[in-house]
């Protein structure tokens, strides 16, 4: 099992930035590749970023690529988004996701454990 708890949400005007931070601990971090989802009303839960395992692989949504940066410290057992140059269209919750496997998924299927989400809202 792992655990994973989200923070650093919270409301910003268009153009500012927040970064995501996800603690994670149960089964070894360092073995799991993870992930960033979101999820705005009404909508389905969509994929915006994941990173592998040794963090050597990351992959973006089209519309998150060149605003939002995923990383991870093995060592801190954390996950981060930096989100940059936010838009209205970037409102959601923002969910962590780990996955039993070392290499990336893009898809909500691929990962295996959750956390609760955090609130991120961009005004206009």
């Amino acid at each position: 099992q792992v655990q994973l708890v989200e923070s650093g949400g919270g409301l910003v005007q268009a153009g500012g930035s927040l970064r995501l931070f996800c603690a994670a601990s149960g089964r070894t971090f360092r073995n799991n590749a993870m992930g960033w989802f979101r999820q705005a009303p009404g909508k389905e839960r969509e994929f915006v970023a994941a990173i592998s395992w040794l963090g050597g692989t990351t992959d973006y949504a089209d519309s998150v690529k060149g605003r939002f940066t995923i990383s991870r410290d093995n060592a801190k057992n954390t996950l981060y988004l930096q989100m940059n140059s936010l838009k209205p269209e970037d409102t959601a919750v923002y969910y962590c996701a780990a996955r039993a496997d070392k290499r990336i998924a893009v898809v909500p299927a691929g990962f295996d454990y959750w956390g609760q989400g955090t609130q991120v809202t961009v005004s206009s």
